[in-house]
């Protein structure tokens, strides 16, 4: 369910083809959409839960963000976008909290219409809703941004809103989207929610598609004030936002100025946090979190490290083959080179044992496919049989251990088979493809936002492949540069990490189905043409009740686990964060884990101390 992170056509309604609500639907006006009919909050309610409804305004937090950027447009393909910053800017028409991300509170529609025959969801627009310069968010203005991102966004969005049919103007500040008919897309009508709203009138005249650096009318909490191109970004909050006083917003954006510096390395913005050019910065290194922190700062509590728990699915980091590659067609040669890949070795080693490795592609949503299938899972699974690999049904899918140098070894005669089996033996020293001749070497690319951190992971992974004859060769590429060869499908492997739904749906269309696999810029980097994989998402978007629904997730899973398209890496259950002892946050029995956008200047601070 997503964009965090989303064609070219223009889609009309042919008389035969509208999806439109029959005479006998019920219409039910509703203060929220909910996927499987169940809300936390009651329509009365005062804020989220994790927010702190009475936190003070004020004060400036200075954050880091890594890589450029050289537009303010994150919706299309070209250039390079502080998506973060842009995205403070801009209002979606519902919100979704992290604590019932299955359900979409209003924002700038204030009430939704839902009826029961699910041919369409309709908007009704808060009247208060305003862009910052005053003019009212029209259904214009819906429909526009709609249109925009389907005929010159990303090609995400194209696939995203693959079952809407039509969208139409009812008045001023009401708005449908018709569905295609038969599409049964339970979540549709919660993505739909999610879409960031653009002022038609301000975009009169440009070019949607084309980059550009000056910063798009927004409605949101903050404007952008002040950047320089690919160095850092000033936004100053609107004092009288539109939507501050709505449920969904109390307690959050609370600070006047928000400045985001730009850096190339995770690693170099400790010094900056230790020197007071940053104040916040979230660590992603094990060893500098354990050891890189022992200083008079720390020590005197000018600076607090906090390790904030969450229950968010674990993101989805790994090593990702490209299968466009006819090296890595054969998937026992990603199981084989997986088995080189010695976990246990770096957790002790190098992480301190922080980490546990992921095991699913829905990690920590409790959807992992466990065991063996059972069930509807396995009811599912069994009309594919005959095209699934045996291991779907007889042995649970585990990650390679390497506890000892015995169980290395043993690992690696395990590879050596599977590269027999796939048509490789030695030759000169050398795993080599016996039909083409061709040696079986590859690229491993990383980005340097990582620093040297994965040079070290990367070491004895590089040394035991050579074991068993494979050449691998790490590079650690510029930010911007490492996107475009991703983009571009210009590796052989990569080290990347996707944010994974509370309730995955049609992202998973983007991420693993045939459709992105050869659009460029898409999240389908491994390049993954599966029918079976196809055909379990579409069921996953189309189930009409929970537990159906959670059987195709996990069948999704456990395909896309023996197909071995990526080698899992690790996870934390923490967002481990220091800071600049002068902000405050909620502290909530809900585990919400980092949202610097709850935080607030302590009082001291507001009233002018340095």
């Amino acid at each position: 369910m997503k964009p965090t992170i989303i064609n070219k056509i223009i889609i009309f309604c042919g008389a035969f083809f509208c999806f439109e609500p029959s005479a006998q639907a019920k219409i039910v006006l509703s203060e929220h959409i909910a996927l499987y009919d169940e809300a936390k909050y009651t329509p009365d309610f005062k804020s989220f839960s994790y927010a702190n409804p009475d936190a003070p305004k004020g004060g400036r937090i200075v954050m880091p963000d890594y890589g450029g950027f050289d537009s303010f447009n994150p919706f299309i393909f070209k250039g390079i976008s502080p998506a973060t910053a842009v995205g403070l800017t801009l209002d979606t028409l519902a919100v979704s909290p992290v604590d019932d991300p299955a359900v979409a509170y209003p924002l700038i529609a204030k009430k939704f219409e839902l009826p029961d025959d699910k041919s369409f969801v309709g908007f009704i627009l808060n009247p208060k809703a305003r862009f910052h310069d005053g003019k009212p968010i029209t259904a214009d203005d819906v429909i526009f941004s709609y249109n925009s991102l389907i005929e010159k966004g990303q090609p995400l969005y194209k696939m995203y809103y693959a079952d809407v049919e039509r969208v139409e103007k009812i008045n001023d500040h009401h708005v449908r989207f018709y569905f295609r008919k038969g599409s049964n897309n339970r979540e549709l009508p919660l993505i739909l929610s999610q879409i960031a709203i653009f002022s038609e009138a301000d975009w009169k005249g440009k070019d949607f598609a084309k980059p550009s650096l000056k910063p798009m009318l927004g409605s949101g909490p903050y404007k952008i004030v002040d950047f320089q191109a690919g160095k850092f970004v000033v936004l100053k909050r609107v004092k009288d936002y539109w939507a501050q006083n709505l449920p969904s917003r109390k307690g959050f954006f609370n600070f006047d100025e928000v400045r985001f510096d730009f850096y190339q390395d995770t690693t170099v913005t400790l010094q900056a946090l230790f020197a007071g050019n940053i104040d916040v910065r979230e660590e992603y290194i094990a060893k500098i979190w354990v050891t890189g922190y022992d200083n008079d700062k720390v020590k005197k509590g000018q600076i607090v490290k906090e390790a904030i728990e969450h229950n968010n699915p674990a993101i989805l980091q790994a090593f990702a083959f490209n299968v466009r590659k006819p090296k890595f067609s054969d998937r026992r040669v990603r199981e084989a080179i997986g088995l080189a890949f010695n976990f246990n070795w770096a957790n002790e080693r190098l992480f301190y044992n922080q980490y546990t490795r992921l095991y699913s592609y829905f990690t920590n949503t409790g959807m992992e496919a466990k065991s063996l299938p059972s069930g509807k899972e396995k009811e599912i699974l069994l009309k594919y049989k005959n095209a699934l690999p045996k291991e779907v049904f007889s042995k649970e899918f585990a990650n390679p251990q390497h506890p000892d140098a015995k169980a290395v070894r043993e690992n690696l005669r395990q590879a050596v088979k599977l590269l027999n089996e796939a048509g490789y033996d030695f030759v000169d020293g050398k795993m080599t493809n016996l039909s083409t001749g061709e040696p079986l070497e590859f690229e491993v690319l990383s980005n340097s936002a990582n620093g040297s951190s994965f040079t070290r992971v990367m070491l004895p992974f590089i040394d035991n492949l050579k074991k068993i004859g494979i050449k691998a060769v790490f590079r650690n590429l510029e930010v911007n540069i490492f996107k475009n060869r991703l983009d571009n499908f210009d590796f052989d492997m990569a080290i990347v990490s996707f944010g994974v739904s509370h309730m995955p749906g049609n992202e998973q269309r983007e991420m693993w189905g045939s459709f992105s696999a050869n659009a460029k810029g898409s999240y389908n980097v491994v390049g993954i043409k599966n029918p079976i994989v196809d055909a379990l998402i579409e069921g996953l978007i189309q189930a009409q009740h929970k537990d159906d629904y959670e059987a195709y997730v996990r069948a999704l899973d456990r395909v896309l686990l023996n197909e071995h398209y990526l080698i899992f890496q690790w996870y934390s259950p923490y967002n481990r964060v220091a800071y600049q002892n002068k902000f405050e946050h909620p502290q909530s029995s809900v585990k919400a884990g980092y949202q610097p956008f709850t935080w607030w200047m302590k009082q001291q601070y507001l009233k002018g101390k340095k």
